[in-house]
């Protein structure tokens, strides 16, 4: 298969999950660690979506949030609900993300939010695109930037290394915005809708999808340092000049 069927099994895939998702009420919470939620559709939702890609593409090994699963030089990266705790509390900014990963980088994936009826997907070298329109970064200068970003509530730890780039990231940029799911988050970068994102302590399967999209998209995304481990969690992402500002003020 070529990245871009797998984009479109991506994309069925994710659909098929958010039908799960957008249809069925909410039960079965359980706390799996600080401020970390499942649900039972939770897992139903990773269930459907990994029955579909283990028939069409049965030599891929997938890794899922909920039931876990083993990487290899190839392998798909599921996240069945990305803002569980929006979804809990009946909050839309629910994404369903799906990404194939090759070689250490997304190279195709999708991002459905089935509340919003709306799926963005990307193919590494393809481009990136909505409802078959193009995706592209915004142009807007930084200073008039609103940039996406998520607080480190399972990683308190952390709060200090966050707060010393969102605080002087508030006065760099016109605003900021945190709807709480991350792939969303992304996928609106992509679109143009926000002006970048940064966040910390996140996981492949969050971000696989959505980084995918921005960089077919004209935007860049990196690590904090700048290098190419966004994979690991730490993200900054966004068009190139609103990059660049992110990663000084992340670099102190």
């Amino acid at each position: 298969m070529t990245w871009e069927a797998y984009r479109h099994l991506a994309a069925r895939a994710a659909a098929a999950g958010g039908r799960i998702v957008r249809d069925t009420e909410v039960t079965g919470v359980e706390l799996k660690g600080r401020a970390d939620y499942v649900t039972s559709v939770d897992r139903a939702a990773e269930r459907a979506i990994r029955g579909l890609l283990e028939r069409e593409a049965p030599d891929v090994p997938v890794v899922g949030e909920e039931e876990g699963g083993r990487a290899a030089d190839r392998y798909w990266v599921v996240d069945p609900i990305d803002g569980t705790v929006n979804f809990i509390h009946r909050f839309p900014a629910v994404g369903v993300s799906v990404a194939l990963v090759e070689g250490g980088r997304p190279v195709a994936g999708a991002v459905h939010a089935p509340f919003l009826a709306q799926t963005w997907t990307a193919a590494r070298g393809a481009g990136a695109e909505k409802g078959g329109k193009p995706l592209r970064v915004s142009g807007a200068e930084p200073r008039n930037a609103v940039v996406g970003t998520g607080f480190p509530f399972r990683s308190k730890h952390r709060l200090e290394e966050y707060l010393a780039v969102m605080v002087p990231a508030l006065r760099r940029f016109e605003d900021l915005r945190r709807p709480g799911a991350v792939a969303l988050d992304l996928a609106w970068v992509a679109e143009g809708v926000f002006d970048g994102f940064f966040e910390l302590g996140l996981s492949a399967w969050d971000v696989a999808a959505g980084a995918l999209l921005i960089e077919e998209a004209g935007g860049v995304v990196t690590d904090w340092s700048g290098g190419e481990g966004y994979l690991a969690g730490d993200i900054l992402a966004g068009p190139p000049e609103v990059h660049a500002e992110l990663l000084a003020l992340a670099r102190g």
